[in-house]
C-alpha cells in the first residue's frame, strides 16, 4: 500500500492550508467567545471546494477523493475546531448521504444549495435515549398517509441544523422489523411541525451549533425518502464509517495546532536561564507528540485510501478515529503542561484547543464502541467468531 500524496493532493492541501490560516485561524478565538461561525470565510469556501469536497462538480462540488477530503478537514480543524466540526459534519453527514443514495431530483434540488457556501448540511441520528445504541434506542417514527410520511419524535446533539436547507433524518418506519425497519428521510426544517431548539451550552466547539429537533406530525412527500425504504440503518452505518475518517482527520488537525503552539512557546519561555525546549522533560513530550501525530495521520490516510480503492474500510476507519482522537487528547493535555499556568489561561490557544478536542473521543462512535467494532472485526479476521 502506497500512501504517498500525489502532487495534486499536496497542492490542494497547501491551498486549503493557506486559506484556513488566513481566513479562519486569526478569528478562532472570536468564534469560540461569540459562538458565531465566521460566515465570511465559509462563503468563500466553494472556491476551493471545501463545502462540497466529495460532491460531483455537476452539483457545485469539487469531486475529490477521500484522501484529499481528509487533508482538507485536517487543515480546517487545525485553524479552527468549531469550523472544522461543522464543515466535517456538513460534508460527511449532510452531503455524503444525498450524493450516495439520492435520486437525480434530490441531488439537483439539495446539493447545489449545500455546496453554495450559504448553508451547512446536517444528519439527525442521536436522540435523548439513543446514542451508541441507535438500533435499540431510536424512537422517532414515520408512517405513510395520503402520499406523505408523517414524522414524530425528538433528536438531540445534532450539528448544524439551524444552517441546513434539508436534514437527513433516521426514523423507524417498521417498528417490528429490527434494523430493517429504519429509513432515512429528507426533511426541510421550514416544514410545519419542525422545531429546532436553541444551541446547547457546551465545553468546547462553541461556534458549531449543537441542537435538539422535535418533529410533531411533520408531513413530507414519499419522494423525500433517501434511498430504499428500510435501508436507513445500513445507510447510517455506512455514513458513520466515512464520518470516522473525517473526525480522525479533524482530531489530527487539532493535535497539530496544539503541538505547533507548544513548540513555539517552548522556544520562547525561559526557566533557569534557558528556553524550556532545552530541557529533556519538554523534549520528550515534543518527541511523543511528533510520533503520535504522525502515526494518527498515517492511519487516517490509510482508511481514506482504502475507501478510495472501494475496499472494506470499516475496521481501518474505526482504528484511525480511535487513535487520532486519543492522540489529540494526549497531545493537547501535554500542550497545556508545556505552557504551565499560561496553558490554563484563555489568553493562549491551547486552552481552547483542549476544550475543542474533548468531543473527538465521543462523537462518531465513542472510544469504547470503537474498541468493540475493532475487536469484533479482528476476531472475524482470524476466524474466531
Amino acid at each position: 500500500m502506497n500512501f504517498d500524496l500525489t502532487e495534486e493532493q499536496r497542492m490542494y492541501r497547501d491551498a486549503v492550508r493557506n486559506f484556513c490560516q488566513k481566513e479562519l485561524a486569526p478569528y478562532a478565538d472570536d468564534v469560540d467567545k461569540t459562538g458565531e461561525m465566521r460566515w465570511e470565510a465559509i462563503r468563500k469556501m466553494p472556491e476551493l471546494g471545501i463545502t462540497g469536497l466529495m460532491v460531483d462538480e455537476a452539483y457545485g462540488g469539487a469531486g475529490l477523493d477521500t484522501v484529499s477530503a481528509a487533508l482538507a478537514i485536517e487543515e480546517v480543524g487545525r485553524a479552527c475546531g468549531s469550523t472544522g466540526l461543522s464543515i466535517a459534519a456538513h460534508n460527511g453527514l449532510g452531503c455524503a448521504p444525498i450524493m450516495r443514495w439520492g435520486t437525480d431530483e434530490q441531488k439537483k434540488k439539495f446539493l447545489p444549495m449545500l455546496t453554495s457556501g450559504a448553508y451547512l448540511g446536517a444528519l439527525a441520528l442521536t436522540e435523548p435515549n439513543a446514542g451508541s445504541d441507535l438500533a435499540g434506542g431510536v424512537r422517532t417514527n414515520a408512517y405513510q398517509e395520503d402520499g406523505c410520511w408523517v414524522i414524530n419524535g425528538h433528536k438531540a446533539w445534532i450539528t448544524n441544523p439551524q444552517f441546513a436547507p434539508v436534514i437527513n433524518v433516521l426514523v423507524r418506519t417498521e417498528p417490528e422489523a429490527g434494523t430493517r425497519g429504519f429509513s432515512m428521510i429528507l426533511v426541510e426544517p421550514d416544514r410545519k411541525g419542525v422545531t429546532i431548539q436553541k444551541p446547547e451550552s457546551k465545553m468546547g466547539l462553541k461556534g458549531s451549533p449543537t441542537q435538539q429537533i422535535t418533529f410533531e406530525n411533520v408531513r413530507v412527500p414519499l419522494s423525500n425518502t433517501l434511498g430504499e425504504e428500510g435501508k436507513g440503518f445500513y445507510q447510517t452505518m455506512q455514513t458513520l464509517d466515512g464520518g470516522r475518517i473525517t473526525i480522525g482527520a479533524l482530531s489530527v488537525g487539532l493535535a497539530q495546532a496544539a503541538f505547533e503552539a507548544s513548540m513555539k512557546y517552548a522556544q520562547q519561555r525561559e526557566a533557569f536561564g534557558r528556553p524550556i525546549a532545552q530541557f529533556q522533560a519538554i523534549q520528550w513530550m515534543i518527541a511523543d507528540a511528533e510520533v503520535e501525530i504522525e502515526a494518527a495521520r498515517t492511519l487516517v490516510m490509510k482508511a481514506a485510501w482504502l475507501k478510495d480503492q472501494e475496499r472494506d474500510f470499516t475496521k481501518a476507519a474505526a482504528i484511525a478515529k480511535l487513535k487520532a482522537s486519543e492522540v489529540a487528547e494526549k497531545v493537547c493535555f501535554n500542550a497545556i503542561q508545556i505552557h504551565g499556568s499560561y496553558g490554563y489561561s484563555a489568553e493562549f490557544p491551547v486552552e481552547r484547543i483542549y476544550r475543542d478536542q474533548r468531543l473527538m473521543t465521543i462523537g462518531e462512535g465513542t472510544s469504547e464502541v470503537l474498541r468493540i467494532v475493532i475487536s469484533r472485526r479482528a476476531l472475524q479476521d482470524h476466524g474466531l467468531i
